[in-house]
């Protein structure tokens, strides 16, 4: 379809009242024609882009912006990062270049525009070439520079926080012991890291769901964020490390001087083998840039408050009788495509409270959809027989209870520490994963959403204890789901994961 019958659409909705459900469809129809004819011969569309920023940014009110926005980020953006392979990469930011480019010019983006003209970046080319050359970056980070503060940047998500920025601030802190570490990254962090006096977070907060002006609105609260930490350390005894951030959007943002700057390109097709986790790719690449040989797996720092309470928490099932913990997680951070279905949830449910003294303590998630799904699957649970309890993260339980389910909502600090006293961890590709191998539980995924190889090899969980994976193809053929096979993948995994241990 050509770009000029979607922009006779935009302005037909704009001539009248203004409906959300209207943006929604036209946004996400202009970015699924832009996918049709990149995927069909590598063509690229650029009108349809500047049509998605116009969209994104006609606007003040976000509820009419963002819709626009998921779509450019979800369909587009999102998709070109997943394939992990060097022509969507340049495509990304070839997008990214032209949607700052695009915003910079509007008045509300004068402040953006300053920022990048302070880096002498004037034009969509500029930001092309910069990034261009930071991906064939081959600088080398001496030991014996004089290093006195490393700022990090933090990946945004939970998950993906664990499975590379924990290795990268191990790996550097054995490197520089005293240096200061400054983490930058949203609040949630403190409740993983907070247990590590070695890391000082510096808090700023990526809006994921926002427009496109406060998606790049970030990026100018961390360069405030770097005068401030270059005020207290001259620029030469200080490095930044940008392990693929969106916070520099995944490093098309310029954020410090290139001498100071090290860009870790996780989604490169050239520098490393296919076959690689995201954890051992990031110990590759910092052998790489520092020369010396070592590996560290993903970590985390919980509170010492929550794992004390966590441990009372599971003392108190073993008073009751409990001989097995499981923790389990469905959420999937609002990506829908990870989910398999209530049915097999409910089902994995009471094929584990088959095992006699078992209890599941089951994280209700965030938000109204992941509660309401997990109050639905508490019901079913007590249907079949089988005891059921809702608690409260540090309270005690209001029963005794040694075989059944418990309903806990926590915060992310919270259930890693359940996670961490927990004998077994279950759920979908989410941020729980990566934090039960970090804190050596024993983990099991239930990885759908993507055929993708490469992505799936990426994101698996890596970490010393075992770590399963079931693989559910929901995309090819959702109705031909069998889910009595997939649990008796899952037990049999389960299984083959004791016997190893």
């Amino acid at each position: 379809m050509k770009s000029s019958f979607y922009r006779e659409k935009w302005s037909d909705i704009k001539a009248t009242t203004v409906d959300i459900e209207e943006i929604t469809h036209l946004s996400r129809q202009i970015a699924h024609s832009f996918m049709d004819a990149y995927l069909k011969d590598c063509h690229y569309e650029a009108d349809y882009i500047d049509l998605l920023c116009e969209m994104t940014t006609f606007s003040e009110n976000t509820d009419l912006t963002g819709m626009a926005a998921q779509a450019l980020f979800r369909i587009i953006i999102e998709s070109l990062c997943d394939d992990f392979e060097d022509l969507q990469t340049e495509t990304y930011n070839r997008v990214m270049a032209q949607l700052i480019s695009f915003c910079r010019k509007l008045p509300s983006g004068q402040e953006l525009d300053r920022c990048l003209n302070d880096f002498k970046i004037f034009d969509r080319d500029d930001l092309l070439n910069r990034i261009k050359t930071i991906r064939m970056d081959g600088k080398h980070l001496s030991r014996q520079r004089n290093v006195k503060k490393i700022l990090l940047l933090s990946r945004v998500t939970i998950g993906a926080d664990v499975a590379i920025t924990s290795i990268i601030i191990q790996r550097l802190a054995g490197l520089f012991p005293d240096a200061e570490l400054v983490l930058i990254g949203g609040t949630k962090l403190d409740e993983i890291y907070g247990g590590n006096s070695r890391i000082r977070l510096q808090t700023v907060d990526y809006n994921r769901k926002g427009g496109l002006i406060g998606r790049l609105s970030s990026w100018q609260l961390v360069l405030n964020i770097i005068q401030q930490e270059l005020a207290a350390c001259p620029l030469e005894n200080t490095i930044l490390i940008d392990p693929d951030s969106r916070l520099s959007q995944l490093g098309v943002l310029p954020i410090i001087p290139e001498d100071q700057y090290f860009f870790f390109d996780s989604r490169s097709d050239i520098s490393f083998a296919g076959n690689m986790s995201m954890a051992q790719l990031t110990n590759t690449w910092i052998n790489k840039v520092t020369g010396q040989e070592d590996f560290r797996y993903p970590r985390i720092w919980p509170h010492s408050s929550n794992l004390t309470k966590a441990s009372e928490f599971y003392s108190e099932l073993k008073k009751c009788g409990a001989r097995r913990v499981i923790a389990i997680n469905f959420g999937v951070g609002g990506n829908q495509r990870k989910k398999v279905g209530w049915r097999l949830e409910k089902e994995l449910l009471l094929s584990l409270l088959q095992e006699p003294d078992t209890v599941i303590v089951l994280d209700k998630g965030f938000g109204d959809a992941e509660l309401q799904n997990s109050n639905l699957l508490l019901t079913a649970v007590k249907e079949n027989g089988f005891a059921t309890q809702d608690a409260v993260f540090g309270t005690a339980l209001d029963s005794n209870i040694s075989r059944g389910v418990i309903g806990l909502q926590t915060r992310i600090g919270e259930i890693a520490a359940i996670i961490a006293k927990s004998d077994e961890y279950i759920g979908y590709d989410s941020a729980c994963q990566h934090i039960a191998v970090a804190l050596n539980t024993p983990c099991l995924t239930i990885f759908a959403g993507s055929n993708n190889m490469r992505f799936i090899r990426r994101w698996s969980a890596f970490g010393p204890n075992s770590c399963q994976i079931v693989h559910v193809d929901t995309l090819t053929d959702p109705s031909s789901i069998e889910v009595e096979d997939i649990i008796a993948r899952i037990m049999n995994e389960r299984r083959a994961g004791k016997d190893s241990t």
